[in-house]
């Protein structure tokens, strides 16, 4: 066994969390170095464990969690910024590639005579039904009232 593997060991063997076996235990036995840097890590460890821990500061873990709850709220907000402008600029994008498709090939006259036609038709639809819609006004106002006042029933007799 080489001095590093052991060297890397040694945390775990003076924490207790690895038992030194083996090639491993040989190889503190015969080498100076080794011994002598597990001899300190176990004195560290033990300072530590005799060492008092201090006690948080009341409100601790709550004051905690909402600095850790702003600051994710702060990045997903800034994620969020990001997707909404990335799609804006597709869509943007989108858009004028249309427009320049329709410019450049001509369309855009075929699809001004469309418009001026579904203009012209809109126009003439609306001529027809304008006689009755003051019927149709009537019969949606009455339903309203009626539904009203059936509201208005249900909502006493449930008191």
């Amino acid at each position: 066994m080489y001095c590093d593997e052991a060297l890397d060991a040694v945390e775990a063997v003076a924490a207790g969390d690895l038992a030194p076996e083996g090639r491993l235990s040989e190889h503190y036995a015969s080498c100076a170095d080794c011994a002598a840097a597990l001899a300190t890590a176990r004195r560290l460890d033990a300072l530590l464990q005799e060492r008092i821990t201090p006690q948080p500061p009341p409100q601790f873990t709550a004051r905690t969690l909402v600095r850790v709850r702003r600051a994710r709220w702060r990045t997903e907000q800034l994620l969020d910024v990001g997707f909404n402008v990335a799609i804006g600029v597709v869509i943007l994008a989108i858009v004028a590639a249309v427009w320049m498709v329709l410019h450049r090939s001509g369309m855009a006259a075929v699809s001004n005579d469309a418009a001026d036609m579904f203009g012209r038709g809109l126009v003439t639809f609306v001529q027809r039904i304008a006689p009755s819609v003051p019927v149709y006004g009537a019969a949606t106002a009455l339903l309203a009232t009626a539904l009203g006042i059936w509201w208005w029933a249900e909502r006493d007799a449930t008191l």
